[in-house]
């Protein structure tokens, strides 16, 4: 266990600091391996989470580009492409199978390695102990073995970019037969058994961060952090966990049963198979009970991805708008409810499988209700922002982003909910416009508004604010140019994860738009490098951070400027009120911290204050903490 077991539990479940000062908590030294590699602190595991997710989003966003490439200029020969790929694109055109395979991998990186591991890796690690008041997560070694199942994942995931077969095809979701038959493809060999091990180690590495982040929140939250004055982020963090925790060991079932289908002569998912004209002995199974499978974890997915995402802007729309977050309960009780009724829709996914009727009609219901949540989510992000006090800075530019996205994507989420309209629009590019829109770039932009917003906590130095804002408007404006255009692809009949589209006339009318997409596509990529510049060079040439430079009131900047392992060099401080007290009537700040005992609260000139007082802090309830040496 690590050092926060050192606070005692009190009778209302919520727990306290010890009493006498905990000096030693930040003073942990060890050697460079321990410190910064095989390292047991919070902060620095989340932030191997973030740099590790970062090179797989280069890889995963570059994927995409090569193959935008082909689709949009199918007869031209590119010798980038053969350069890269060698023997996989020949004369400069991508190979059809590669081309698959692509598709396949981008999705695969993207959603699991980026923005599963980018957010709640990165930010459940960072956060949870600062701000609910803990020294560390429950477990420290349990929290490191989460990193470095997840490294070993990114490695063998990676590697299988290069197995002479070629890496894992049949898209990201990973169908039967082509993903339990060795032979059915090229990408069905050696790079599809490398997924499976790669999605294996990656499920152990969730399910350990899972655990960890429930049970952290449970039982190590400091005294006066009950449960109504969580910050939204925490809420959202630990609601995922809990989705998590039930979700992923399905896939890993499905996983399980896919390994047995190839290697072991089972037949799970498998029946009635013709290759090449030859019958195999295959009887019994079902493809469609993989399909179960995988989207009972697929849909909750989404939602792994998206609530950590969306409590991220809560408190950037809240702490930049310098107002008290709208509804606050509301937004409590519409992530509860977005949790359990991510359960129960999956089977929209699978609404062209041939279902019963009656049953695709009880999926179709819960699935548009789950829209009511959703909405007053976006509904309570906009009334927070109006008339509020905005600070248009980076991360809160990229909050106000997400809010935009999610909107634009969820109102397509309401045609694909209907089996009517969905039959229809299954294979097309509406789907591909829909399932960026709401899922991978909102997500992306509540990554980024985290990563801006507590860069200075990370590494107590603030990223360029101008470079922030470029890399905001490149990657906003290219993002709508690139899948907005997809619905009316979409709706027109285009299908997605077809090679070339041209040797089909009602799909050749739409490539100058697929050309169009692609320079967009293009300029987006490269708007990244302006990012990763900036998150670099920050690190060791950014202005230095105050100890509160946005003004927040959360428990995460009481900590020195760059907290040491412990957090806290006293004891950790107590929690008076919730954490959204933002221009409040008569308070002489805009602002007034959760740590703040409502006795040493400074109110304005005049304004009257309360007939009774409660009794101030004792000091060994407020922490010391003084701004750092300049290097």
């Amino acid at each position: 266990m690590s050092d926060a077991t050192s606070h005692a539990t009190t009778g209302a479940g919520t727990l306290s600091a010890v009493g006498h000062h905990d000096d030693h908590h930040g003073h942990h030294h060890g050697n460079f391996w321990t410190t910064y590699v095989f390292s047991t602190d919070h902060k620095v595991i989340a932030k191997q989470f973030l740099i590790t997710g970062i090179i797989m989003a280069i890889i995963g966003i570059g994927m995409s580009t090569l193959f935008r490439l082909q689709l949009a200029f199918p007869d031209t020969s590119f010798a980038i492409l053969e350069a890269l790929l060698g023997k996989w694109a020949p004369d400069g055109k991508l190979d059809p199978n590669f081309y698959l395979s692509l598709v396949t991998m981008h999705g695969t990186f993207m959603v699991f390695f980026v923005l599963t591991a980018g957010l709640s890796g990165t930010f459940s690690n960072f956060l949870i102990p600062l701000q609910i008041g803990a020294r560390d997560m429950a477990s420290g070694f349990m929290n490191m073995l989460s990193y470095w199942f997840f490294f070993a994942s990114s490695v063998i995931m990676v590697s299988s970019l290069f197995v002479e077969t070629g890496p894992a095809g049949g898209g990201w979701t990973i169908y039967p037969p082509l993903s339990a038959l060795p032979q059915a493809m090229p990408g069905s060999g050696m790079g599809m058994t490398l997924w499976l091990v790669a999605m294996t180690l990656f499920i152990a590495s969730s399910l350990l961060g899972s655990i960890n982040y429930i049970t952290t929140v449970m039982n190590l939250r400091t005294q006066g952090m009950t449960f109504d004055r969580l910050p939204l982020t925490i809420w959202a963090f630990f609601l995922t966990a809990v989705i998590g925790v039930l979700s992923f060991p399905v896939l890993f079932s499905a996983a399980l049963l896919l390994m047995f289908d190839r290697l072991l002569g089972t037949s799970f998912y498998l029946s009635d198979i013709f290759i090449g004209g030859e019958l195999l002995h295959y009887q019994g199974g079902s493809p469609i009970l993989f399909q179960h499978l995988f989207w009972f974890l697929g849909h909750p997915e989404v939602y792994i991805v998206l609530l950590p995402a969306l409590g991220i802007s809560s408190e950037v729309i809240s702490v930049h708008a310098r107002k008290p977050i709208f509804g606050y309960k509301a937004m409590i009780g519409s992530m509860v409810g977005i949790a359990f009724l991510s359960f129960i829709v999956w089977a929209h996914h699978m609404f062209v499988t041939g279902m019963n009727p009656f049953l695709g009609t009880v999926f179709m219901l819960f699935t548009l209700v789950i829209a009511v949540p959703s909405a007053i989510k976006a509904f309570n992000y906009i009334t927070t922002l109006w008339k509020g006090n905005i600070r248009f800075t980076p991360p809160m530019l990229f909050a106000i982003g997400l809010v935009s996205l999610f909107i634009t994507g969820g109102i397509t989420g309401i045609f694909l909910g209907n089996a009517a309209l969905d039959i229809p629009l299954h294979d097309t590019y509406f789907v591909t416009a829909h399932f960026h829109l709401v899922m991978g770039s909102a997500s992306a932009f509540g990554l980024f508004a985290g990563v801006y917003h507590w860069f200075p906590k990370m590494f107590g130095r603030m990223m360029n604010k101008r470079l922030g804002y470029i890399h905001f408007w490149l990657t906003f404006t290219s993002l709508y140019l690139v899948f907005f255009p997809m619905h009316f692809m979409g709706l027109g009949g285009v299908a997605r994860h077809y090679w070339s589209q041209s040797a089909f006339t009602f799909m050749e009318v739409f490539m100058p738009l697929q050309g169009f997409i692609t320079i967009a596509a293009i300029i987006g990529f490269f708007g990244q490098f302006i990012f990763l510049y900036n998150f670099f060079s920050s690190i060791f040439i950014g202005k230095k951070a105050s100890l509160n430079p946005w003004q927040a009131n959360t428990l995460e900047w009481t900590t020195p400027r760059v907290p040491g392992h412990g957090n806290w060099p006293g004891d950790i401080p107590h929690v008076y009120r919730w954490p959204y007290d933002y221009s409040k009537p008569g308070v002489k700040e805009d602002y007034l911290p959760q740590h703040i005992p409502d006795a040493e609260i400074e109110y304005e000139e005049g304004f009257p204050k309360p007939a009774t007082m409660p009794t101030p802090a004792t000091p060994a309830q407020k922490p010391e903490v003084k701004e750092e040496a300049e290097d």
